[in-house]
């Protein structure tokens, strides 16, 4: 049996939590694969709203495993503080919540720089969440991270202790306050209580799993075009949000992927800096946000909101080989009288279908088609066969552009408001 992999098409905030526990009682597993606490996976049922930043989002089902797999980076602060959050669900967390010992470790300084390195950028900041993950994520290739299976060595301490001193060096270069001491109190009590968790070698147990025939949800966290690699770079996130994360993220094999999940919003968002062909300064964005209540989930800051970005997608399906499409937020679209689509650019006075090295505003102009909104409310549809001719018509459009089936139709937060076609 192979792994699934489900991730972002997107700048992230696609609506990935949802989908995970929509899908999660088709599973036995599912494992994050990839970004830590500056992501916020949104979950909605029995008219109560779940945010998860560290944990996987098949939790709240019962016959479900969830890993947090080596390509995660946690911070047991926050991870705690989740933890504590969940108590009230009556789940039974020693055997539903594996964490990998290959995950690395947040430290309190590693948040001190984060810190430190945006306020230094100035204007040229790139809207990090000051969560630590760049910095814990820059130990990680420098060879001198602690990952979760150093604490259960005899030396974790004077691990953490020689880690924290060159942070420190680094530190000195910089005009910050900060009381260390006060810092570590509750970041060392999180770490004790992190222990009345399951911790695994990760890679051993999935492949044992798949061998058994187990089915295996891989989790991403962000979106593609957040990607190291092949995101808006510098404007990006520091680890492979991309299908290709998996495998690093979970000691997965290549050849073990199965279906590829990709999830987009109707429109798109984005939160921060960065570069955003469609992006709406008009009446247009100001309803998309409202309707969408576009505000981070982690940070709690207003999204950018703008017209699908089709280059950008059928870019972030070719790299990650989805094969499977779930189109969100559908129904904030539902006042609109045109909807529009962004379907090429006007890069370096030609015409393009594709994603440019570079996409600032000032570089490319999105070229839209224009199609007709379906001014109905959807939220109450249970059923894709009640969905208006102009829904299905948009929905038409896109999987004819993008070249693959789109699934699944969100119409609302909760998960009962999913529609599978």
């Amino acid at each position: 049996m192979g792994i699934d992999v489900l991730l972002g098409l997107q700048w992230g905030d696609e609506g990935k939590g949802k989908i995970v526990d929509v899908l999660t009682s088709e599973y036995d597993i599912i494992a994050r694969f990839q970004g830590g606490p500056n992501a916020g996976h949104t979950l909605e049922f029995d008219g109560i709203k779940h945010v998860l930043h560290t944990i996987p989002s098949g939790i709240f089902h019962d016959k479900s495993i969830n890993v947090v797999g080596n390509g995660v980076v946690i911070d047991p602060i926050i991870f705690c503080k989740e933890l504590d959050a969940l108590k009230g669900y009556n789940l039974n967390l020693k055997d539903k919540l594996l964490i990998s010992r290959k995950a690395h470790l947040i430290l309190p300084t590693h948040r001190l720089l984060d810190l430190a390195s945006e306020a230094a950028k100035g204007k040229a900041k790139i809207g990090s969440t000051l969560k630590g993950i760049g910095p814990t994520y820059m130990d990680k290739t420098g060879r001198n991270g602690l990952r979760v299976g150093d604490i259960e060595l005899p030396d974790f301490k004077k691990r953490y202790e020689a880690l924290v001193k060159k942070h420190l060096q680094i530190l000195s270069f910089y005009d910050i306050e900060f009381d260390l001491k006060e810092m570590e109190k509750p970041w060392f009590k999180s770490i004790e209580n992190l222990k009345d968790i399951t911790f695994i070698d990760s890679d051993h147990y999935l492949h044992q799993q798949m061998k058994e025939g187990k089915k295996i949800l891989a989790e991403g966290a962000q979106g593609s075009l957040l990607d190291i690699d092949f995101g808006t770079y510098p404007f990006v996130t520091s680890s492979t949000t991309t299908a290709a994360g998996a495998c690093t993220g979970l000691g997965v094999a290549p050849n073990k992927i199965g279906d590829v999940l990709g999830i987009f919003k109707a429109y798109c968002t984005r939160v921060g800096s960065g570069p955003f062909p469609t992006e709406l300064f008009d009446e247009d964005g100001a309803a998309m946000a409202k309707v969408g209540n576009e505000f981070g989930a982690t940070t709690g800051r207003p999204r950018r909101c703008g017209w699908i970005d089709l280059p950008a997608l059928k870019y972030a399906i070719a790299i990650s080989g989805v094969t499977k499409l779930m189109m969100m937020k559908t129904d904030v679209l539902d006042g609109f009288d045109t909807i529009k689509a962004c379907t090429h650019y006007i890069y370096n006075g030609k015409k393009v279908d594709n994603l440019p090295y570079a996409i600032d505003e000032e570089l490319v102009e999105p070229v839209y088609t224009e199609l007709k909104g379906w001014k109905k409310d959807l939220t109450k549809i249970t059923s894709a066969s009640e969905l208006p001719k102009e829904v299905n018509d948009y929905i038409a459009f896109l999987e004819e552009t993008l070249e693959v089936p789109i699934a699944i139709v969100s119409v609302g937060p909760d998960r009962k408001q999913t529609l599978h076609r």
